[in-house]
């Protein structure tokens, strides 16, 4: 199974995107899918996860803010980010869980100020 992520780009803070992580396999299969990202000289982090039931987690830093989703039919979890801010900057890659884990390769946002 190969994840692949895009949507990424440079906005202003206050606005908006749409990452998009299609996988080359069915997306029921994993128990979870995520986002994490990763700022420079920073770990990476877990950002939003939504399990197979559908049950949604986000980071405090996002809440309110970021919303996970996924379209079973078009095997593509995605992540609408709202309100964005400079510290929002990094690297977002996306995860599937099943057994073990499963990376897209990342897709950077840069938020300017």
């Amino acid at each position: 199974v190969q994840l692949q992520a895009s949507g990424g780009g440079l906005v202003q803070a206050g606005g908006s995107l749409r990452l998009s992580c299609a996988s080359s396999g069915s997306i029921s299969s994993f128990n979870v899918m995520a986002w994490y990202r990763q700022a420079p000289g920073k770990q990476r982090e877990l950002v939003a996860a939504i399990s197979h039931g559908g049950s949604e987690n986000y980071a405090e830093s996002v809440k309110g803010r970021f919303t996970i989703s996924r379209d079973n039919s078009k095997n593509t979890v995605y992540l609408q980010m709202n309100s964005l801010k400079p510290e929002d900057t990094a690297v977002y890659y996306c995860n599937g869980w099943v057994q073990r884990s499963y990376w897209g390769q990342g897709t950077e946002v840069t938020v300017s100020s």
